[in-house]
């Protein structure tokens, strides 16, 4: 004989509840409508599912074994109507985010963790690319938003972009270094130290070539290359090399006291840390609620380095 499950669950509301009015409110049903279900299960097994004359209702032993069932789907059946609520307010789902790996690793690593913090259902899938390879990954429907640093979107892209910081290079060093004893270290000084280059394909080696050569350097004295951000800030740590890295990634690593900035302002170009994201793509509310929340960190994040820039004389 087979059972409708919706029947065993109405049983387990009213055996939990110890009446049939209360067993109807927890399932959100008309009283009249499980009333109408006991009886008809109750025909249809030949066998009285509730004590006659019990206040609050006490089950039979044959009730309760059935009831048993029926909390099993009823305790299923609350899960599943609480995971639905939880993804449609952002508290549960799935976040696929990629990024340029400096900033990943520095900034939005450690905003991952403090978003999981109120968010502990939410899982975030990170991966590592530079602009190329993010537009083409949202294209495709592999990752849900890209972090990385643009210059200017074409008007018909497909993609939606929030800036999150203003973009700035700055030369990272250690803490110790013999340029940050010069009062103004001029950039002739820096073409006395080897430099450490950016990962191949980043903006930043662009950018450090097109400094360097700016500087009036003739060749690029590399001295170690191809790197994590944590293998470079460990080599800086042990040499008197120099790099060129975002300001906010360097700024991020303070607490640390392992390197810094020297105070000297150097050309880059125009470019942004943004948000992107595609203009047509579904997002579910985990997507909206971390693209928020990396929003209010940056912001927070920017006051900081400016305030701290306002407090630093840059030289030329």
């Amino acid at each position: 004989m087979k059972i409708d499950e919706r029947h065993l669950i109405q049983l387990a509301a009213v055996v939990k509840t110890g009446g049939v009015t209360e067993g109807a409110a927890l399932l959100g049903l008309a009283q009249p409508a499980v009333s109408r279900t006991l009886s008809m299960l109750e025909k249809r097994l030949g066998e009285p599912l509730f004590v006659k004359g019990r206040r609050p209702l006490q089950p039979t032993a044959f009730g309760l074994a059935l009831a048993e069932h029926g909390f099993v789907m009823l305790a299923s059946s609350r899960k599943a109507s609480d995971l639905v609520e939880s993804f449609r307010v952002g508290k549960s789902g799935v976040v696929r985010v990629g990024g340029t790996p400096f900033f990943m690793d520095g900034l939005i690593a450690g905003i991952c963790a403090e978003f999981q913090s109120s968010h502990p259902d939410v899982r975030i899938d990170q991966s590592y690319g530079y602009f190329p390879d993010l537009r083409a990954a949202l294209k495709a429907d592999q990752i849900d938003l890209a972090i990385c640093p643009i210059d200017i979107l074409d008007e018909g892209s497909g993609l939606e972009f929030q800036q999150i910081l203003p973009g700035r290079n700055v030369v990272a060093c250690r803490i110790t270094h013999p340029l940050l004893l010069k009062r103004r270290p001029q950039p002739s000084h820096l073409l006395e130290y080897p430099w450490v280059a950016p990962p191949p394909g980043s903006p930043l080696l662009a950018d450090l070539r097109a400094l360097l050569l700016s500087f009036g350097a003739t060749e690029l004295k590399i001295r170690y290359s191809g790197g994590s951000l944590m293998a470079v800030i460990n080599y800086l740590k042990m040499a008197d090399a120099l790099t060129i890295m975002p300001h906010s990634v360097v700024f991020a690593q303070r607490r640390d006291k392992s390197i810094t900035a020297l105070p000297i302002t150097i050309p880059h170009p125009e470019r942004a840390l943004a948000i992107l994201s595609r203009v047509d793509a579904p997002r579910s509310p985990a997507v909206d609620q971390f693209a928020t929340f990396v929003r209010s960190g940056f912001e927070s994040l920017r006051h900081l380095i400016k305030r701290h820039e306002e407090a630093v004389v840059w030289g030329l």
